[in-house]
């Protein structure tokens, strides 16, 4: 499969791993504070449906697009490791640019220490599942005899 396909379809999974680990968390009661698809709404001026629709575009295409581009430039020995450190990456550039547009302050902290904490830790997970599905279809495939 094409790396950048590969990627798309890479991200796109990992988005909805995180979408139902944000869903999870929402219905838990933890946080609901930290809604980052009424954040991003809010931001872009425009409803949750399309708030969850531009989270899905970044998602499929900037970082999974992203993640298939910089392969080969991301610290690693696996894709595994490289993509944790590219949702670790990811996290920070959510951190120091997002959360303060969105008006949650640098690192979010306007929601509390827990705020960097549970994102941290879903983007962690964004990035395990980003390398492990893009290996999966990027990778060679042994030849069958």
């Amino acid at each position: 499969m094409n790396n950048i396909v590969a990627g798309l379809v890479a991200g796109f999974v990992a988005t909805v791993v995180l979408s139902l680990m944000m869903v999870a968390k929402g219905m838990m009661g933890v946080m609901p504070e930290l809604d980052v698809i009424a954040m991003l709404s809010a931001m872009m001026g425009v409803s949750a449906l399309i708030g969850w629709l531009g989270h899905f575009m970044i998602g499929t295409l900037a970082w999974g697009g992203g993640f298939a581009l910089l392969y080969a430039l991301i610290p690693g020995n696996t894709a595994l490791v490289k993509g944790i450190v590219f949702g670790i990456a990811a996290w920070l550039g959510m951190m120091m640019m997002v959360m303060p547009m969105a008006g949650a302050g640098l690192f979010g902290m306007a929601f509390g220490m827990m705020a960097p904490i549970m994102t941290l830790v879903l983007h962690i997970v964004f990035g395990a599942v980003l390398g492990t599905v893009f290996h999966m279809l990027a990778a060679p495939k042994a030849a069958f005899h």
